[in-house]
């Protein structure tokens, strides 16, 4: 029996859809490859675009790439389940978001600045697949010392991590890896979407 290439493609839509949309996956095997900083900045060019309350964009990234001496620095934030498979990625980066908004010429606190730090993390993504690269995010991170170690401001609040890498070939992988690598799927619209409000509650 032919081995297959590449990973199996078992993502199905239930309504159409752009293909980048499910095309987009975190794995876990990676090749050791670093990203170079030119490609890097081609995702965050992309995440430069994503729409924010009053334009303010609060989103940061911050980043270490694969060999530099920021590396460290970043890869010791992860928990350790989180740096076993993240050692083989090429670039780290921490998502930041601006708590406060100018308005005029006031600031003044964002309610929306998580929110609109999200929209700018998936253009990061799937900028980032389109590019041939893979982005994992991660919660599993110390934020507290995140905070002290890269100079967070106040009035910042530390979102989430995030390895970037080239996913290694699916042929290549063990059946181990295999398992941790296939295709997960989401639950339905009819969980999520409700027309004229959320449904009566049966008590």
């Amino acid at each position: 029996m032919t081995e297959e290439p590449t990973r199996p493609v078992t993502r199905t839509p239930d309504h159409a859809i752009e293909p980048i949309f499910a095309e987009r996956w975190s794995p876990r095997a990676f090749t050791g490859e670093t990203v170079p900083e030119a490609e890097l900045f081609r995702m965050f060019e992309a995440a430069r675009w994503s729409p924010s309350a009053y334009n303010s964009q609060p989103w940061r990234f911050l980043y270490a790439l694969r060999g530099t001496p920021e590396w460290d620095t970043f890869f010791d934030l992860l928990v350790p389940g989180n740096q076993k498979w993240a050692k083989d990625t090429g670039a780290l980066v921490i998502l930041v978001s601006n708590s406060r908004m100018k308005v005029g010429d006031e600031f003044k606190p964002s309610a929306s600045h998580s929110l609109d730090a999200g929209a700018a993390s998936l253009a990061f993504a799937l900028q980032a697949n389109r590019q041939g690269w893979h982005v994992h995010g991660m919660g599993g991170f110390d934020k507290e010392r995140a905070v002290t170690v890269l100079n967070v401001p106040e009035h910042h609040r530390v979102e989430a991590a995030y390895a970037v890498g080239r996913a290694t070939p699916w042929a290549e992988l063990t059946e181990e890896q295999r398992a941790k690598e296939r295709a997960n799927a989401r639950r339905p619209i009819t969980d999520f979407a409700f027309r004229g409000g959320f449904p009566q509650r049966e008590d």
